[in-house]
């Protein structure tokens, strides 16, 4: 199975992100590239202290080894213990302003091999916006442009991906949302490699329209620090779901990745707080009663 295409756009993908977001920045990315002794690597791309993001990554990884971890395995089981390759473009992105949501989007390309038959492939991916501070017209146009993405292949694409986001992205622990959501879709094969290839791509290249718009709108509005006191602990929320629930960030860890990359996701100021609740009528409440809740935005 040649997936050479398929790792080249994912490279290009990175650089066209990466190169946005240094322009919108003003600061330059770390590079690191880096290899996995049991076959394989990446490059992560990262930015700290940044004019416009507090911290953000955009990371790739191109891995392969003799036996799929469990959490790509979970849902597929006679496919353990298979030789296997898997590569896609990761990202997280912590702005410094509350005003200014984070957003998660990934790409990423498996294929199992067994022996002379042919490889079970499947695609994945998605991106998903969590505000701090609810803008209505933010989440229509994050969301608008997700199913722009999806539109080409077929109606019924973006309400199941939306869906989809929605039950993924959910703390069951708190009962509540991540966030606003967006899409998300894992282990698809359902239509012919090239189509859904196309379908995949489509997603990675509508993030940058998705998501810099609403920077850009958001980045120099005031703030103080009750806000970002907020922002740092709804925080608390984005590490407990990528701690205890990511997919992304146990097969990372249960393949042996590297482990900087792999928790570059993670908030760099962050609080929890026991039983609090916002006031009545506050901007904060607002966003946890008209916003946080699986709502539809287009």
């Amino acid at each position: 199975m040649d997936t050479s295409g398929i790792k080249t756009y994912l490279l290009g993908l990175q650089d066209r992100i990466v190169t946005a977001l240094e322009r919108a920045d003003g600061k330059t990315f770390r590079r690191d590239e880096w290899t996995r002794p049991d076959g394989g690597g990446g490059i992560s791309a990262l930015v700290e202290e940044g004019n416009l993001l507090e911290r953000g990554g955009v990371n790739f990884s191109h891995v392969m080894g003799r036996g799929l971890p469990p959490s790509a395995s979970a849902h597929r089981s006679e496919l353990a213990g298979r030789h296997f390759e898997a590569m896609g473009v990761s990202l997280v992105l912590h702005p410094r302003n509350p005003y200014a949501p984070t957003v998660h989007m990934n790409v990423r390309f498996f294929a199992a091999f067994h022996g002379q038959s042919d490889p079970v492939w499947w695609f994945g991916g998605g991106m998903d916006l969590t505000p701090y501070y609810g803008f209505e017209e933010d989440a229509r146009h994050f969301h608008q442009t997700c199913k722009a993405s999806l539109d080409p292949f077929g109606a019924s694409y973006y309400p199941r991906f939306k869906k989809w986001c929605d039950e993924y992205f959910y703390l069951k622990h708190r009962a509540e949302p991540r966030g606003v959501g967006g899409i998300f879709f894992d282990d698809f094969n359902e239509i012919p490699l090239p189509q859904a290839q196309a379908l995949w791509q489509s997603v990675g290249d509508h993030f940058l329209p998705a998501y810099l718009p609403l920077i850009e709108r958001r980045r120099d509005l005031p703030y103080g620090e009750r806000e970002r006191d907020f922002q740092a602990y709804r925080r608390g929320r984005y590490v407990e779901f990528n701690l205890v629930y990511d997919r992304g960030t146990l097969f990372g860890l249960q393949s042996g990745g590297r482990t900087e990359s792999i928790l570059m996701s993670m908030p760099p100021i962050v609080r929890w707080r026991y039983d609090w609740h916002p006031e009545a009528g506050s901007p904060e409440e607002r966003l946890l009663k008209d916003f946080v809740n699986g709502r539809d935005w287009v």
